[in-house]
């Protein structure tokens, strides 16, 4: 049992300590790399018993996302993880699971898809998925990452949103690094996070119909009430991070961090892991009097459309950065935020989209330099560059 205090964990540990402290009642496990050790961990816990819950060894990642459906349908609070194509052979049922507002939440270990096969990190995986119906954060670090899961059961099971939650963690890079990380102590955290409850449930004293058809006349109803929670979630996670902060100390700006972006003419916006690549490049820049800035999105949904516009609201040149793309067209991450843009009545001179870390490839300090550079030179006629 990991005890509170500061460990020296993986961003795949941090996920298991969050996890055990958020007390799941089910786990559903299916291995698949680099989500392994999540799941290895929490096998460990239960064992030990430092973490009553039943632990489900699945022969799929359909099993898995079904099990935890299921769980959730009686009343029970589940988590499982998953990654890359295990993700993708989930997609069926993570529409099942918002459409049916089952709270679920998952880890997804961010890795690219086939093919080429390639076990390394980039967000394809989750960002093709953004149509789900789930809300979807992105960690920078195995201290958030160990927050967010948390989080993410009051968010998700918060009777205005009950909807499923989806965490996403940089392949390798985030889930096998180890880092200094403070785990909560249990008793504040089952202060936060009180036991699941929900009338959303089967229950033989008060019968209701779960996972029902709807035909043309009432199905759209049902969509509308999904989109509408969604966009409550925005609500509910500033609150629950509120919340957070005042029992743990630490504080999460939202849905977005704007790092120096008040007065920052060239700003690039990223999302997970190589936001910690960027924000040093941004300080030394600022050393040397340049006006630049990082936005780091951390929740893709529901998307933060007012929190873009605002951050971004003086800048010249706007460079999104993303471990992303949508073939023949652009960047998933560059669609919203442009779209987020073009209702703004101060759109930037110039928006480019950068695609990088495609099946892991390194983004090195060097390069972001050089995308700022880009940005400055107003002179790249391309929209969409990989580099």
């Amino acid at each position: 049992m990991m005890a509170a205090g500061n460990a020296f964990i993986s961003g795949n540990e941090a996920i298991a300590a969050g996890v055990r402290l958020a007390r799941p009642q089910v786990i559903a496990a299916y291995p698949i790399t680099p989500q392994t050790t999540v799941i290895e961990r929490l096998a460990e816990m239960v064992e030990d018993g430092s973490l009553p819950a039943e632990y489900l060894h699945v022969e799929s990642e359909h099993s898995a996302l079904s099990a935890c459906i299921g769980a959730s349908a009686v009343g029970a609070r589940s988590f499982t993880a998953s990654s890359s194509q295990g993700l993708l052979y989930m997609a069926e049922c993570l529409h099942y699971a918002s459409g049916g507002r089952f709270p679920v939440v998952m880890m997804n270990a961010n890795r690219s898809v086939a093919l080429p096969w390639n076990i390394y990190g980039d967000q394809r995986d989750s960002l093709s998925l953004l149509d789900c119906g789930w809300i979807q954060a992105y960690a920078e670090d195995a201290q958030e990452s160990l927050d967010l899961v948390i989080q993410a059961y009051a968010i998700a099971e918060h009777p205005d949103v009950l909807t499923p939650v989806m965490i996403n963690l940089d392949g390798f890079v985030l889930t096998h690094t180890y880092e200094l990380v403070s785990v909560p102590d249990p008793v504040d955290v089952d202060a936060f996070l009180p036991s699941f409850q929900t009338t959303n449930r089967m229950d033989p004293d008060h019968p209701m119909s779960l996972g029902f058809t709807a035909g043309p006349r009432h199905n759209q109803a049902f969509k509308q009430l999904q989109h509408l929670a969604m966009l409550s979630s925005a609500r509910v996670i500033r609150e629950t991070e509120a919340r957070y902060g005042e029992v743990t100390g630490r504080r999460y700006p939202g849905l977005v961090e704007a790092f120096q972006c008040d007065d920052a003419e060239y700003v690039i916006v990223t999302l997970g892991s190589v936001a910690g690549t960027v924000r040093p490049v941004v300080e030394r820049l600022r050393s040397m009097g340049e006006r630049v800035g990082l936005l780091r999105i951390r929740y893709m949904r529901p998307f933060p459309e007012e929190e873009v516009r605002v951050a971004l609201a003086g800048a010249k040149a706007v460079g999104v950065l993303e471990k992303d793309i949508s073939f023949g067209y652009e960047g998933t991450v560059f669609t919203n935020v442009n779209s987020a843009l073009t209702r703004s009545d101060a759109m930037p001179q110039r928006l480019l989209n950068f695609i990088g870390g495609l099946g892991g490839k390194d983004i090195p300090a060097v390069d972001i330099e050089s995308l700022f550079s880009r940005l400055k030179a107003f002179d790249d006629e391309a929209t969409v560059t990989f580099i």
